[in-house]
């Protein structure tokens, strides 16, 4: 359907990739993988059309509609919710135009017999084939399903977009493209503005739609569901493995292996060879066979290993000073914002030690309660701190208040303590900052960028009290990875606002769930929780029917 043919994108004396090959067949469902910066991104902007490449082409049928969800989006203001994911179905007004003037065009004509006219009745019966396949007598209620799967309420139908955040805007944008039924969905980073309904939701909706779907996600469960197979990016070429992400990782890494049994053999091949030149390099009898070794040498290809597998480094926290045996208790919590109230009659207690979830649909409140809990906003109700207890809190907006004339490097060195300084360098590079780009003046730093470091910062900081509100959205698999290893292993008090169940899972075990203005205590993991809401959802349906 979509063909790659010996792709290559070079920049400032740089190669990202070159010669990338594969096919986009109906129905795969394609993960792209690969470190950060390997350029997926890039790859998925020449797929859709907005990016050339240097070299090689992207060929796809005409008739083929290949639709795009960038990571961040350029918005414009001026339609409600409603008339701006409507939108997607405007090319079918301008199939409808184009059919009229055909039509007219048959209609004054008389040259019955020649081929143009021929071609025109063609044209016509062609589109309009096409334009009365598609059933437009359902489209308000395909929009309104779209919508309600991404969270929305009916009530936000009638708003303008400019009442919403970016994250509710990308939703606009990802409801658009799902309308249009495209033949090729390329969604970068879907998920990061999704709560877990939603994603559920939109998991469900890629499965069973049977269109072709290239997706870069950091989300582990997410990937595992929806893809048949993956694409790794990795030092400028492309590995193709037809099997889900868990799979993926058992391949690459016994594909490291015989890399590395490779490399090594040749290593040792090259320094026996080495050897042999240099020790017979000045014999008249051997000058032949030293020449032919050196030219070998000169024309061997080296061979290379992929970039190396960081799961194995493990962040540690400093140890946190003990605190009394109940950090956080409230007691009939609520706040409101003029005549919208948000929770009531919050009654929770948070044990030392606890692992905790907070869930639930966008705008039902967990931001909130954290801002309560750190004391930001008034409340109504009682919410104490229990003794000793030193908070750690890490929100998107804690990225704004880094010293920005301070390199990366300086900005971890600054806290780090103990063992812990001899491995910054390892720890910048597991939070993609190897390189030179520990170096970086802060200032210069993307926002992704700055949240990652802010958020390694905060790990470093004796706290026993850790509140992370969506930790995961700009960290890749292997550093979501080694953050969920560290917080296994941390002492103290964890509370976490994330909508990632793969990094939830094994983390946490008590879930808080926000909605409908209470929150609910659940004493289980996340997936025992989400297998009880499926359970709810069918007895309302029930009680509905």
């Amino acid at each position: 359907m979509v063909s790659v043919e010996s792709l290559a994108v070079e920049f400032g004396g740089t190669t990202l990739f070159s010669d990338v090959s594969f096919q986009i067949n109906e129905k795969d469902r394609i993960a792209l993988m690969g470190k950060n910066g390997a350029g997926k991104s890039t790859l998925l902007k020449i797929l859709a059309g907005v990016r050339q490449p240097t070299r090689g082409k992207v060929t796809a049928p005409k008739d083929c509609v290949v639709a795009y969800l960038p990571q961040h989006l350029m918005t414009e203001d001026g339609r409600t919710v409603f008339e701006e994911a409507a939108l997607a179905f405007s090319h079918l007004k301008e199939m409808e135009t184009e059919i009229d003037a055909l039509n007219k065009e048959l209609e004054v004509r008389t040259d019955y017999e020649s081929d143009s006219y021929m071609a025109l009745i063609e044209k016509v019966s062609a589109l309009s084939e096409k334009f009365y396949a598609i059933d437009l007598t359902h489209f308000e209620e395909d929009v309104e399903k779209a919508l309600l799967g991404l969270g929305f309420e009916r009530t936000d139908f009638n708003k303008p977009t400019s009442d919403f955040s970016g994250g509710w805007r990308m939703r606009i944008e990802l409801a658009k493209l799902l309308l249009q039924n495209p033949d090729v969905l390329l969604l970068d980073e879907p998920t990061n503005h999704l709560d877990i309904e939603s994603i559920q939701w939109l998991e469900t909706f890629l499965m069973e739609s049977g269109k072709a779907v290239v997706v870069i996600s950091h989300d582990r469960k997410f990937v595992d569901s929806i893809t048949t197979r993956t694409i790794e990016v990795t030092m400028g070429r492309i590995y193709d493995y037809k099997v889900n992400y868990s799979k993926y990782l058992e391949l690459r890494k016994e594909r490291r292996e015989q890399q590395m049994k490779q490399y090594e053999e040749q290593q040792k091949m090259i320094q026996e060879t080495k050897d042999y030149i240099e020790r017979f390099k000045g014999t008249y009898s051997k000058t032949l066979q030293v020449q032919s070794r050196v030219k070998m040498l000169e024309k061997l290809q080296i061979i290379e290993v992929d970039e190396e597998d960081t799961s194995a480094l493990r962040l540690k926290f400093p140890p946190s000073p003990r605190s009394g045996s109940y950090p956080v208790v409230t007691d009939g919590v609520g706040k409101s914002y003029g005549e919208h109230r948000v929770f009531s009659g919050v009654n929770l207690t948070v044990e030392r030690g606890d692992k905790i979830a907070f869930v639930g649909r966008n705008g039902e409140g967990k931001s909130t309660l954290v801002k309560c809990i750190m004391n930001e906003i008034p409340h109504d109700g009682t919410l104490t701190l229990g003794h000793n207890v030193q908070i750690g809190y890490f929100a998107q907006s804690q990225a704004s208040l880094l010293d920005e004339n301070l390199t990366v490097f300086q900005t971890i060195d600054d806290v780090a303590q103990g063992d812990i300084r001899t491995k910054i360098r390892d720890l910048l590079g597991a939070f993609m900052f190897g390189g030179e780009e520990s170096t970086k003046k802060v200032k210069v730093l993307s926002g992704g960028e700055r949240t990652r470091l802010a958020l390694l910062k905060l790990l470093l900081n004796p706290v026993n009290l850790l509140i992370l509100d969506e930790p995961t959205n700009h960290l890749d698999l292997k550093t979501k990875d080694i953050l969920k290893q560290a917080l296994l292993a941390f002492d103290g008090t964890l509370i976490v606002v994330s909508h990632d169940r793969d990094f939830l899972d094994g983390l946490v075990s008590k879930v808080y769930e926000f909605g409908q203005g209470r929150v609910r205590e659940h004493l289980c993991g996340i997936y025992e929780f989400l297998e009880t809401k499926k359970m709810e959802n069918l007895r309302e349906l029930e009680r509905r029917n």
